[in-house]
């Protein structure tokens, strides 16, 4: 491939480093889930990440965009919500469990559906929620963002 044909990200938004985001101290409950997006070719850092922050692995889910992305093996056309537990936290009652795949056009760059946020909300409606990177508030969530009035600060 030709260097000068790269697509920065950084022309959407700022990034972290894999290791800027290991960094993030981030308020995690003693029992918790974490609901991680990630592109195909980051898959091996979202795992990474994960776990730095003491979770583990338990599951996936695919958001079909519905269009076709860019890529370099692939033209990528999906993302992978990665699930990840802590401590003791059991997966959704039998009411609130969805297909792995959901199918819906992309709106802005990297703005991922609402959909996701809704079932996690219906499914957990007790435990506290926190969105990191949130572009908007949603009731129930905490946000945490360069694009939003933060609820909480990180270091």
């Amino acid at each position: 491939f030709s260097p000068s044909k790269k697509v920065s990200i950084e022309r959407y938004y700022p990034t972290m480093t894999p290791e800027e985001l290991r960094a993030l101290k981030i308020p995690i409950d003693v029992n918790a889930a974490l609901f991680l997006w990630v592109t195909a070719p980051k898959l091996v850092e979202g795992l990474e990440l994960l776990k730095s922050w003491g979770f583990q692995y338990k599951t996936n889910a695919v958001w079909d965009k519905d269009c076709i992305g860019m890529g370099y093996w692939f033209l990528g056309q999906h993302e992978l919500l990665l699930v990840g537990t802590k401590g003791i936290f059991k997966p959704p009652k039998a009411k609130w469990r969805v297909a792995s795949v959901y199918i819906e056009n992309t709106r802005i760059h990297a703005k991922k559906p609402d959909y996701f946020r809704d079932i996690i909300t219906r499914a957990y409606p007790r435990w506290n929620k926190l969105e990191l990177f949130a572009r908007d508030k949603h009731p129930g969530w905490d946000i945490w963002g360069n694009e939003v009035d933060n609820d909480i600060e990180l270091v």
